[in-house]
């Protein structure tokens, strides 16, 4: 999946905001978690949830129900829930202990200018261009409308995509670098969901590709293992 500027029909003008890189896989890091067994992977951790409903209902497109608006509809939840969730962690992610923004495998995210440089952030650099980002995304009228009978734009679907993997990536850089914290304040059970939820999702509607989430293909497993 390939991540550019901006996508014909989607805005009006050019945006000036940052985009995210689409080189998944460069191996950087150095802010991260090297342990050889993942405390995320542990099945004391791995199966606590907030809740153990049947996730294939929540993610399934409902009988009747545009499926822009279902992507519409669970983007802004997502992104709220997310956005709310790294929040509350804010305070140990900063430059100097996420001098790189990295995920599992050592994997360093770049961000990409509106001239085409990539450029190599903190974490809270990147997540704060990533939140942004998106942010610019769902208050854009010809983007995700909110009118009655409004039409979704062309290319709305490669825009979706694009938001759930810097989602994905938000929740990958918590837990490579940031779950120590996550199991100290209890929220490793919301974490896990949000985590389920999302993945399960994304593979049901087909937003992400099989690069973008092998980083975290265990916690995928594991997870899934628990119902």
């Amino acid at each position: 999946m390939g991540l550019c500027h901006s996508y014909p029909s989607a805005k009006k003008t050019d945006s000036k905001t940052l985009q995210p890189s689409d080189n998944r896989n460069e191996k950087l890091g150095i802010n991260n978690n090297n342990q050889e067994k993942h405390p995320y992977l542990q099945q004391q951790y791995a199966c606590q949830r907030i809740m153990y409903a049947d996730m294939y209902t929540l993610t399934a497109l409902p009988p009747g129900v545009d499926k822009a608006e279902w992507l519409a509809s669970n983007t802004v939840a997502f992104f709220k829930h997310i956005n709310l969730f790294s929040s509350a962690l804010s305070e140990f992610c900063t430059p100097s202990t996420c001098p790189t923004a990295c995920g599992p495998g050592n994997t360093v995210y770049f961000w990409t200018d509106d001239h085409g440089r990539k450029l190599k952030c903190s974490a809270p650099l990147y997540f704060d261009y990533a939140m942004s980002y998106i942010q610019e995304l769902l208050t854009d009228e010809d983007v995700f409308p909110t009118k009655a009978g409004a039409v979704f734009p062309t290319g709305f679907v490669f825009l979706v995509q694009k938001v759930f993997l810097l989602l994905f990536r938000t929740l990958a850089h918590i837990y490579w670098s940031h779950y120590s914290e996550t199991l100290a304040l209890g929220l490793h059970p919301h974490l896990n969901t949000l985590f389920a939820h999302l993945t399960l999702f994304c593979r049901q509607h087909a937003l992400l590709e099989p690069e973008d989430t092998e980083p975290l293909q265990d916690l995928i497993t594991a997870l899934a293992r628990q119902g």
